[in-house]
């Protein structure tokens, strides 16, 4: 576990180093938790959302966009549940005066459970080999039943306690698991409670006159109090969705891990509509799907899993978290909720507005079931950052940081490199990136060596350098090297909008979708 914490602080190291993410308002000692994307990270931040936007609107005919306002009328939040419900229970250690999420210390806590079976599976299927039986090993080992049977225990009173938001049993099962505060390593905790999680502002010309707004805690509630302006000016007929990209915040107490847990995030968000009845097949569909488009990125499908929720949020019948193998542990990247009609029905009831669907097949009307996809852009970003990540040991003992970008993805798509600056060789290098910069991002990068620009592009993932030497002026040839393999092949210069285009092209992404 050292070693993976160490890992992760090179990598938060390195993010600063080559312009991915800042400490916000750095030069006053910053701000906690809140981060502004370098020159390279809002390149890979804006390359994630058009993947995901693409994915969501062009190759679903039934799912269109919008952009609703951060600031919403407050009874919104009162009718979607937030001002009531939109808590984190809470627990401090008196000795290191930490705050932590209680649920969050349990799951931890079962989470060992898993890894010490997994240690046991692991170290059987390297004895055994190929004639390992899994499946029987995880019946019959001592260790693993052991194991298993405390982790269903715990997982069974952390359940019940969730769901009954049993705030006294949840500090009970701290002090009986004897979880100790990571920082203290001692087990002097006080009471569990509730904190909500929202900013409040005020919105008006006079302190008299203002009125107490929030700063919306997720974008959905947007989608939700637009859905009939959409689906009648847009004809839409169910099924169909409605997503969104956008910003929102929460007043994150415990907020940690670099960007993984913010206090302003954006999230990506589709609202798909349903008739009641069918929403758990369109979950499952979505389920499906949403995890697809994850793998399609090739960062690994052994990093993915899913992780079905064991309290469900107020207004759902079935939820599940995406997970991805970050450097300290699985964690959340996408949740697939089945919010059932709560949202609307609720909107319908506090506005006094009837938000029913007219079904033609049906001839009837009705308040449509909703299935959401929400991911976290800052939380993929960072499972990005995190998988792609390699410091990559060379022939002779050398070595090289090199990001693993997939290759649409990537900040910048190729780097134009003159192997001298003199001869024309700098001149040429420009004209070659000026005939690709109207498809790709490109740089022309002449400081020091070719071979310290191979290692400087490697570290920001630059998939394609492509070398201008003396040839170049006789040939119309360039030298294309391979980030990944870092092989290189001549090309002629007139050939290089295709071969990039069919390597770095956000389609190739796409086709893998469908």
């Amino acid at each position: 576990m050292a070693k993976q914490e160490d890992v992760f602080k090179t990598i938060v190291a390195h993010a600063k180093e080559y312009g991915f993410v800042f400490q916000s308002s750095e030069i006053y000692d910053g701000l906690s938790a809140v981060y502004d994307y370098g020159q390279n990270g809002v390149e890979l931040k804006n390359n994630i959302k058009r993947y995901w936007w693409e994915a969501m609107t062009m190759l679903h005919d039934n799912i269109v966009g919008i952009d609703s306002a951060i600031f919403m009328h407050p009874t919104i939040w009162k009718a979607s549940g937030h001002v009531d419900a939109f808590n984190d229970p809470l627990i401090d250690n008196k000795d290191s005066k930490k705050r932590y999420r209680a649920d969050v210390l349990i799951e931890e806590e079962i989470a060992k459970f898993d890894d010490k079976i997994e240690k046991e599976v692991a170290k059987a299927r390297k004895r055994f080999g190929e004639s390992f039986d899994e499946a029987m090993f995880r019946q019959t080992n001592p260790r693993v039943l052991e194991n298993q049977k405390k982790r269903d225990e715990l997982h069974e009173r952390f359940s019940v306690a969730m769901n009954a938001n049993d705030l006294a049993n949840l500090r009970q099962i701290i002090l009986d698991y004897e979880i100790v505060d990571p920082i203290s390593g001692t087990r002097n905790w006080t009471d569990v409670r509730q904190f909500n999680l929202m900013f409040k502002t005020e919105m008006g010309s006079t302190a008299d006159g203002a009125m107490e707004v929030y700063l919306r805690p997720e974008t959905a509630q947007g989608i939700f109090v637009n859905y009939l302006n959409v689906q009648k000016t847009g004809r839409m007929r169910i099924p169909f969705g409605i997503a969104q990209i956008g910003k929102a915040f929460r007043n994150e107490i415990v907020a940690r891990q670099f960007i993984f847990r913010m206090r302003e995030f954006e999230q990506m968000e589709m609202q798909f509509f349903v008739r009641p009845g069918e929403e758990l097949k369109w979950f499952d569909k979505w389920r499906q799907t949403r995890l697809r488009w994850h793998k399609a990125l090739g960062l690994g499908d052994e990093k993915y899993r899913f992780h079905d929720h064991e309290k469900l949020a107020h207004y759902a019948n079935a939820a599940t978290d995406i997970e991805f193998q970050m450097p300290f542990g699985f964690k959340e990247v996408e949740g697939i909720h089945s919010r059932t009609n709560f949202d609307l029905s609720q909107h319908e009831k506090f506005s006094g507005k009837k938000i029913q669907y007219f079904d033609p097949e049906l001839n009837e009307s009705y308040v449509p079931y909703v299935i959401e996809t929400s991911i976290g852009v800052d939380r993929m970003f960072l499972s990005v950052l995190c998988s792609c990540y390699e410091d990559q040991q060379l022939e002779g003992g050398d070595h090289r940081v090199v990001l693993h970008f997939p290759a649409p993805l990537a900040p910048v798509k190729c780097a134009v490199l003159p192997l001298v600056k003199k001869d024309g060789l700098p001149e040429k290098a420009r004209e070659i990136q000026h005939k690709l910069r109207f498809d790709f991002t490109c740089q022309v990068d002449e400081k020091d060596s070719i071979g310290k620009r191979y290692r400087r592009q490697d570290a920001i993932g630059t998939p394609y350098c492509i070398t201008v030497d003396h040839q170049t002026l006789e040939d119309n040839t360039v030298t294309l090297r391979h980030r990944d393999s870092t092989e290189q092949e001549r090309v002629n210069v007139d050939d290089l909008e295709k071969i990039l285009a069919e390597k770095v092209s956000l389609n190739s992404l796409l086709r893998k979708l469908l």
